[in-house]
């Protein structure tokens, strides 16, 4: 799954890198976006250019009565997502991408207690998480969703699911609705760092660039790769 990221980028490098228009203004680096936080998304609302915004993370389809229901659909499964109600029209016509610079997963620990990682390109590159969006209500409301697929390799060890990863030969035939859902090969997950981070992650209150700094990871009681959380 994707339950927390980081997405530091400046609103001026988003807008270069993905060749977009900004409508944002102004973006302030974020290394612990939670659900329901706001977060900047790639997508293009009608034909025309590629556009930078922000909007709710958890996404929230026209027939949700609560806001509050976004909670629980912050991640689409790649498996489901066509066939999903909560997701299948947004996936339909309504492709995002979501900058970011890593996300955040937890292993349980065999003698107690548990272990951040931090996800993330070795070289610093921007990932490109594929995602999903909706309007919601009388105020139009922007919200988004991460499509998510099983993982593989060495993030298995972290764990079993991760976000879709795109390259950027990927992102038009994305945004334009293509229905390819093709996890990311061998080669980009090569590249990803599994980096072991504080604890301090784990508090959403908590938002500053130390929480992404490289730690000592809590060793295994027995040599052996803690259990997945």
């Amino acid at each position: 799954m994707c339950g927390r990221y980081a997405s530091t980028r400046s609103a001026a490098d988003l807008s270069a890198l993905f060749e977009a228009v900004d409508e944002t203004g102004s973006l302030p680096p974020r290394y612990n976006l939670a659900p329901t936080d706001p977060v900047p998304v790639v997508w293009r609302p009608r034909p025309g250019p590629r556009r930078i915004a922000v909007a709710r993370w958890g996404l929230l389809p026209h027939w949700v009565k609560d806001p509050r229901a976004g909670v629980k659909m912050i991640n689409a499964r790649a498996e489901t997502v066509a066939t999903s109600p909560a997701f299948a029209t947004a996936f339909a016509g309504r492709r995002a991408l979501l900058p970011a610079d890593g996300w955040y997963e937890w292993r349980r620990l065999p003698g107690g207690g548990k272990q951040a990682y931090f996800l993330t390109p070795a070289d610093g590159s921007v990932l490109a998480l594929a995602g999903l969006w909706s309007r919601w209500g009388a105020e139009r409301l922007l919200s988004v969703a991460v499509v998510t697929t099983v993982a593989s390799g060495a993030l298995t060890t972290v764990h079993d699911r991760m976000p879709l990863l795109l390259p950027p030969d990927r992102w038009e035939e994305w945004l334009s609705g293509h229905p390819a859902l093709t996890p990311p090969g061998p080669d980009a997950l090569a590249r990803l760092e599994i980096r072991p981070v504080g604890p301090a992650v784990g508090n959403v209150r908590n938002d500053g660039r130390e929480l992404v700094t490289k730690v000592d990871a809590k060793p295994t009681t027995d040599g052996s790769l803690p259990r997945l959380f």
